[in-house]
């Protein structure tokens, strides 16, 4: 399987979950010590998605891609596959970010998939599991925090 994936349940109504996962990704979407930097997002399918993560040292990695799929409450979906102006580059993967209603709170999945298994075990021992799980537990303590 080329897919790798964490899970949470966030005691927060879908609605917070949701608003919190897309308008406050900076403070969410990179474990510390490095940051998020929202550059440009165009919320639809085909519109850009253009980050950089930014490290303690001075480091930057851009993330640009576009968007596959925003579900409006529900679901979004980026690849790297393509930049802004459907130029292609090279792929690594499809991120998928998905919330769904369960018992008195949400359940958060990100998902990765891959084209290549080695492009998915490079990701996993690159710390997918510990870094995305920190995601997740970030945002799950801004939820639930509201």
């Amino acid at each position: 399987m080329k897919e790798l994936s964490v899970t949470a349940f966030i005691e927060a109504a879908p609605e917070t979950v949701w608003d919190t996962m897309v308008n406050r990704q900076e403070e969410w979407f990179c474990p510390a010590p490095w940051r998020c930097k929202v550059i440009e997002q165009d919320r639809r399918a085909g519109g850009v998605n253009r980050m950089v993560f930014l490290g303690p040292d001075g480091e930057e990695m851009p993330q640009e891609g576009i968007y596959l799929a925003w579900d409006e409450g529900r679901r979004l979906a980026s690849t790297d596959a393509v930049v802004d102006d459907l130029q292609p580059a090279g792929p690594f993967m499809i991120g998928i970010w998905e919330i769904e209603p369960e018992g008195n709170g949400t359940r958060y999945t990100a998902l990765a998939r891959h084209w290549r298994d080695e492009d998915r075990k490079q990701h996993e021992e690159m710390g997918f599991i510990e870094g995305w799980q920190a995601c997740a537990t970030l945002l799950k303590s801004l939820c639930e925090s509201e």
